[in-house]
């Protein structure tokens, strides 16, 4: 039996903002935008070469949703975007306004900084430490 994590659900106070920061400043690619009826859409984005796990675009229609909306995990680091090239991607993101919020640094498992997206969550960038063979 084969079986993998799909998609993680992001919860976004609006679709189109969240589209806009995932493509235009991560370099993401929008995968899928259905629109479902009632103001509510099937929103997939990925990051352009990943071929991995998508981000779901939630927007939120409850205000117990809302209140989750920049904290989907209370504060710790909630996604994991791993890199080739950690300098490139780095200045690219920077260049497009992303926020870090802390400075490159190295660590056993690689070099890391974290930075937030449009709402407050926060995602670490990491090109993982060369593991030797």
């Amino acid at each position: 039996m084969t079986r993998r994590i799909a998609q993680i659900a992001v919860v976004v106070r609006e679709y189109d903002e969240a589209i806009r920061f995932f493509v235009d400043k991560l370099g993401f690619t929008l995968i899928e935008d259905t629109d479902l009826g009632g103001g509510k859409r099937w929103v997939r984005v990925a990051p352009a070469t990943s071929g991995g796990v998508e981000l779901l675009l939630a927007r939120a229609t409850t205000a117990d949703q809302e209140s989750r909306i920049g904290n989907q995990t209370g504060g710790r680091v909630f996604l994991f975007l791993e890199t080739d090239e950690f300098a490139r991607d780095y200045q690219t993101m920077l260049s497009k306004g992303v926020v870090f919020i802390s400075e490159p640094r190295v660590e056993p498992y690689g070099t890391v900084a974290v930075f937030l997206d449009l709402y407050g969550n926060k995602i670490d960038l990491i090109e993982p430490a060369k593991v030797a063979r």
